[in-house]
């Protein structure tokens, strides 16, 4: 059974999730790439405001295509996430609670995750698609310039995700693969 968590999410509900949890994921989340996270660090390094409240916010590492007549938003399907790990714990640190992207964090970012209490949610690659269609709303909000990786204020309703590594650092990538060589014995 799904949990459901509306955004803003703070450090004490992203500690109540566990590895391996199925979410639905409502309210507002931003989008950022590589490219809108290192802008964001340097804000952050120059002591400047950011362009949106990143208190208790949730960041999807995506750059949707564009949308069709009638849609709100193109294809909007997770990225690797890997390439934000330099800048991921310092956002962390500025309050960021959650992050939406695929594949593997670094050390670092979980060392974060876990001090700040903040998740990793999993989000299907391939399947871009029909997660736009979880997206009811989407403005940029800041880096026009950079086309798709512009950042973006989306609200949701019922993204469906799964929380890959917790607040405790629990990462289903290895305590799933774990769980299956057991049954390979």
């Amino acid at each position: 059974m799904a949990i459901r968590v509306t955004t803003p999410m703070t450090p004490e509900q992203a500690r109540q999730l566990k590895s391996g949890d199925s979410v639905l994921l409502s309210g507002v989340i931003y989008t950022a790439r590589d490219a809108a996270h290192k802008r964001l660090c340097e804000l952050v390094a120059q002591g400047k405001p950011l362009p949106f409240d990143i208190k208790n916010a949730v960041i999807y590492f995506v750059g949707p295509a564009p949308a069709q007549p009638g849609q709100v938003i193109g294809s909007a399907g997770p990225t690797t996430s890997y390439r934000m790990d330099p800048y991921s714990p310092i956002l962390i640190r500025e309050g960021q609670t959650g992050m939406i992207g695929k594949g593997k964090r670094s050390k670092e970012v979980v060392e974060a995750m876990k001090q700040c209490g903040a998740v990793y949610f999993g989000a299907i690659g391939g399947c871009g698609a029909l997660l736009s269609k979880c997206i009811k709303s989407a403005e940029i909000v800041a880096y026009e310039d950079l086309g798709a990786e512009a950042v973006r204020r989306l609200e949701v309703e019922d993204l469906p995700v799964t929380v890959i590594i917790d607040a405790n650092g629990v990462n289903l990538y290895e305590s799933g693969r774990e769980a299956y060589l057991k049954t390979q014995k």
